[in-house]
C-alpha cells in the first residue's frame, strides 16, 4: 500500500460539501424511512448504496475505471466478513444481550472475520492488504 497523503485527504473543497450534504441526505431518508417500516428500510441498506454513491463520487472526481473496478472488487471481498453479524447480532439481541455489549462482540468478531478473510484470499493470490 503507498504512502497515505494525510494533507489531501483532509483537504476540504466545495465539490466535498456537495458530496456531504448529498450522502448524509441518503443516510437521513434511510433512516426517515426505518422508523415506518424495518423491511424497507433494511431493504435500502442491502443496496450498495455507500458504494454507488463512492463510485459516482470517484467517477465525478475523474479517478477512472481501473480505481473503480479496484473499489468495486475490493468491496465485494470486504462485504463477505460483515455477513456474519448480520445473524449473530439479531440472535444474541434476542438472547436477551444488551445492544452494546452485542455490537461491542459482533465488532470484534467481524474485525477477527476481516483478518481471516485477507490471510484466505493471500493463498488465493489475492491480496486486499498489500504491504
Amino acid at each position: 500500500m503507498s504512502k497515505i497523503d494525510w494533507e489531501r485527504v483532509f483537504s476540504f473543497s466545495a465539490m466535498d460539501a456537495v458530496k456531504l450534504v448529498v450522502t448524509a441526505l441518503v443516510i437521513l431518508f434511510v433512516t426517515k424511512i426505518q422508523v415506518v417500516s424495518d423491511r424497507l428500510s433494511a431493504l435500502l441498506i442491502a443496496l450498495p448504496l455507500t458504494s454507488l454513491i463512492a463510485m459516482v463520487w470517484m467517477q465525478a472526481g475523474k479517478q477512472g475505471s481501473e480505481r473503480i473496478a479496484n473499489h468495486a472488487e475490493g468491496t465485494f471481498w470486504f462485504v463477505l466478513p460483515t455477513l456474519p453479524m448480520f445473524l449473530i447480532l439479531p440472535w444474541m439481541l434476542r438472547a436477551g444481550w444488551g445492544f452494546w455489549p452485542a455490537l461491542g462482540l459482533n465488532c470484534l468478531i467481524t474485525v477477527g472475520c476481516f483478518w481471516l478473510t485477507v490471510v484466505v484470499l493471500r493463498q488465493f493470490g489475492i491480496d486486499l492488504m498489500p504491504k
